[in-house]
């Protein structure tokens, strides 16, 4: 089937989804910050034979609407592409930032199909102590830089894209306005994202879910990371194993897949992403256990 794009209007922001059809129970993809429903278009197609299958833009991102962020709101709009496609207790699939969504969507559905976080528990900057193996004079100093290197994408992402940057990215990320193209979302929302609580950390909130979950952790750097941030990178994975695996142990409806992949493991991957999703519901092979699943 060819995906079909759609937009939802006549709620609070309009909602572009792409349905990419299929049979079975529906599963809905999320994309991480500053990506697009296209981040799925090579995955999709892999779940179809089982699941019908959607992506949408989150709100600030791709042709939807514009809106505070608000993760409440932001759920209202997941729910809002439920709704108007019918679908029944969708499975929630989502990377980076979308998988930070996805924990707050099983907090809100306990009893509903599940969902796959895909290495969306921590923005990479977090507080230090969410750092683990680096001592902290060292680890002050790689988060200075850290934060050099994200305070220079912020200063960018209030200027019009050089036109050679701008046809780098697709359409439907860009805003074209009379003094240029600006990537999505803009500075401003990219900001309140940037600081909020549950972004920079969202490891607490597993402990209240029941539904069942997959964590798929990323276990390499994504290349070209600019000085010594890749340095940064190992201590921040290795903190995230350290405080998600206690809270797993005793709970065996949250599983952990460790992929050999970086934070781009969407691109990287599709095909085991795929298959990561599909056993979600394979029968779970003890508490607390975890898997290591090669490129």
């Amino acid at each position: 089937m060819t995906p079909h794009d759609a937009i939802i209007e006549n709620r609070p922001v309009h909602l572009a989804v792409r349905d990419h059809g299929g049979d079975g129970a529906p599963v809905l993809l999320l994309h991480g910050l500053g990506g697009t429903l296209l981040h799925w278009d090579a995955v999709a197609p892999l779940l179809t034979g089982s699941h019908r299958v959607l992506a949408m833009d989150l709100r600030g991102h791709g042709l939807s609407g514009d809106g505070p962020w608000e993760w409440e709101a932001v759920l209202d709009d997941v729910q809002a592409v439920v709704d108007h496609f019918g679908l029944d207790a969708p499975l929630v699939v989502g990377h980076s930032l979308g998988g930070m969504i996805a924990i707050l969507w099983a907090l809100r559905h306990p009893d509903g199909p599940g969902i796959v976080n895909l290495d969306g528990l921590r923005s990479s900057e977090t507080a230090p102590r969410h750092y683990a193996g680096v001592e902290e004079e060292e680890l002050t100093a790689l988060l200075a830089e850290l934060k050099a290197v994200f305070d220079a994408q912020a200063a960018a992402m209030a200027q019009p894209l050089p036109e050679t940057h701008a046809a780098m990215f697709p359409q439907r990320a860009l805003r074209t306005t009379d003094a240029g193209a600006y990537v999505r979302p803009d500075a401003a929302l990219a900001a309140q994202i940037r600081y909020d609580p549950h972004f920079q950390d969202s490891v607490p909130a597993l402990a209240g879910i029941r539904c069942p979950a997959l964590f798929v952790l990323a276990t390499e750097n994504l290349p070209g990371l600019p000085g010594r941030v890749g340095e940064l990178m190992p201590a921040l994975r290795a903190g995230i194993r350290r405080d998600l695996l206690p809270l797993v142990e005793n709970r065996p409806h949250l599983r952990v897949l460790e992929l050999a992949a970086s934070h781009n493991m969407v691109a990287e991957q599709p095909e085991q992403i795929a298959q990561a999703v599909l056993g979600l519901r394979r029968e779970s092979t003890g508490p607390g256990v975890t898997a290591s699943q090669g490129a």
